[in-house]
């Protein structure tokens, strides 16, 4: 550390760039560390339940719910590029690895909460952190699975030139991870790495207003703020959150993502410079600072020191013996991680299994016909979703001018937790007498169709312009250009988006199939209405019977319909 700060020379006259640069990062840590301190205070069921509706606290409360956000996004990230990269190159583990992504992105998140919290609380009895942990892993549980789906399909799409590139340069694990499958991928895990923090807002109310196993703990954040406001029926209360809620969403659109796209466009397979590419503000502020250059030079070389890009010696016999033997030996330490998750699971599994057993076989049969029509609500709220999604998509991912405009607008609505005016709209349907059974599929829709909207914009960015050229010069018609450019280039990307979609519908139908607003509730048939009430009453067998079956619906589709069209991507649809 001390040799890296070291390399960083100041200048000797300073510009206004570096000064804001400078305030701009001493506020950041000032805040992270003030904010921090609230995770830290003595646990009190009073403390952990008790929220005000004073707007003075809103900047407090969205900030501790930001924290959380980008330590879940940070642990996210880690679990995407391991997992993923995993997932990618060892097929016997693949067969494995991602069915069982498939299933975890679709249990919901009150399913990890009404199994973790209470491990959580028991871990740290004396302090918040307990709750804290408890919260920011069911944020991670929101943000994680879409973001490894992209990593994962970009790696299994990597162009075959570069792969003989990469082996004719003898390139070892680190540097082609980090000269060649991350920079490849960059495109589509920013515009995921969005969307999976835009859903976790979706999510947030539920992450931070815990009612699980009869523990109700609510803990300081914007969420649990608007899930206080909507529970008391305060109009003024919710306004002032959804402002607020909306000015943090634009903030960080315009300081973290919007820089990040314009960033990830040096990474697009073509040759051409763009003359409409995405730009930013915030961008052009922090390479018009010196500090800011050198900081990050130095910190690329320290990164260089501490993992240098070696290649692989050529091919000799000791040599050979020597990798063969290292192979052997992390062969069996994955072998022995594997024993020790599957012991695990198979506990979890068996004491599943010996509650489920308990409630008879008429009870797993009627969860399984509130699967069915659970089922049917994620198809049509998928399908739905894909109509209007994939053209707009499209649109903003081939026009860099609609691209500036359409971004901050794409993730403010997003981003923003729909799900909090869920209450609003069971008074409408409530009094024009609509069926809630159909009125449930449109609710879904509002946490499902973004993953497919962001999918395709990336997909449609990642377009070498030297091919969108040659489809004029060509004078292809728009009918033919859809067909011979267009959807083969974006099918990777929109595949990936309807199995995240997919998941996330039967995620979000949690708390789109029973909605409360103050003493009226609106129950639609199905799973998720299953789990809600289940989790809420702590009837762990129950949980464990809805969760189960929604496990095997979604390995039925995985094999049954995604897969198939993975393969698809895979051998027919991709640059070479």
């Amino acid at each position: 550390m001390y040799r890296w700060l070291m390399q960083i020379r100041l200048k000797q006259k300073i510009g206004w760039p570096d000064l804001v640069v400078v305030v701009l990062i001493a506020g950041t840590l000032y805040a992270v560390l003030d904010l921090g301190k609230g995770m830290v205070e003595p646990f009190s069921v009073q403390a952990a339940s008790t929220i005000s509706l004073d707007p003075k606290y809103l900047p407090y409360y969205a900030g501790r719910s930001l924290l959380r956000m980008f330590i879940a996004y940070l642990l996210s990230l880690a679990f995407t590029l391991a997992y993923g990269r995993f997932a990618a190159y060892h097929k016997t583990a693949e067969k494995v690895m991602i069915p069982a992504l498939d299933i975890l992105q679709s249990v919901p998140v009150l399913g990890f909460l009404s199994i973790t919290v209470t491990g959580f609380l028991a871990l740290f009895p004396h302090t918040m952190l307990g709750a804290e942990f408890a919260s920011i892993f069911a944020i991670f549980t929101s943000q994680a699975w879409n973001m490894t789906f992209s990593f994962y399909h970009s790696l299994t799409v990597l162009p075959n030139d570069l792969k003989e590139a990469a082996k004719i340069n003898r390139l070892r694990t680190w540097a082609q991870f980090s000269k060649l499958e991350v920079p490849f991928s960059m495109i589509g895990l920013v515009w995921n790495s969005m969307m999976s923090f835009g859903g976790a807002w979706f999510f947030l109310a539920a992450s931070e207003s815990i009612t699980v196993l009869h523990n109700h703990i609510q803990l300081p954040g914007i969420g649990s703020y608007m899930a206080e406001a909507i529970a008391q029926g305060n109009i003024p209360a919710q306004m002032y959150g959804i402002l607020t809620m909306v000015i943090v969403i634009v903030a960080v659109d315009q300081l973290a993502w919007r820089p990040l796209v314009a960033w990830s466009q040096k990474f697009k397979l073509d040759q051409n410079d763009e003359k409409d590419a995405p730009t930013s503000w915030f961008l052009q502020l922090l390479r018009r600072s010196e500090w800011v250059q050198q900081a990050f030079g130095a910190l690329a070389n320290a990164i260089v020191a501490m993992f240098p890009m070696r290649t692989k010696p050529l091919p000799q016999v000791a040599a050979a013996n020597d990798l063969k033997r290292r192979k052997q030996v992390w062969r069996w330490i994955w072998i022995l991680i594997w024993a020790l998750v599957m012991l695990f699971a198979l506990r979890y599994l068996w004491a599943a299994f010996n509650d489920i057993a308990k409630l008879g076989l008429m009870q797993i049969l009627f969860a399984v016909k509130m699967g069915f029509y659970t089922f049917l609500r994620v198809s049509v709220a998928t399908v739905l979703g894909a109509l209007w999604t994939v053209p707009i998509g499209v649109a903003i991912g081939l026009n860099a001018r609609l691209s500036r405009i359409a971004q901050p607008l794409v993730q403010v609505f997003s981003s923003f937790p729909f799900n909090l005016f869920f209450g609003l709209i069971a008074m409408i349907y409530t009094a024009f007498h609509i069926n809630f059974n159909w009125g449930a599929i449109p609710l879904m829709m509002l946490g499902t169709q973004w993953y497919i909207l962001f999918n395709v914009i990336a997909g449609a960015m990642a377009i070498p312009s030297s091919l969108k050229e040659a489809s004029l010069i060509l004078r292809l018609t728009l009918v033919q250009r859809w067909k011979t450019l267009i959807l083969p280039a974006i099918f990777p990307y929109l595949v990936t988006g309807l199995i995240t979609a997919s998941g996330g519908a039967w995620n979000a139908s949690i708390v789109a199939e029973i909605i409360n607003w103050k003493q009226k509730t609106l129950t639609a048939n199905g799973l998720g209405s299953y789990i809600a009430t289940a989790t809420t009453n702590g009837n762990w067998a129950e949980i464990s019977l809805g969760i189960a079956v929604m496990s095997i619906f979604v390995i039925l589709i995985n094999r049954l319909l995604w897969r198939p069209m993975y393969r698809l991507a895979e051998n027919k649809f991709h640059l070479e």
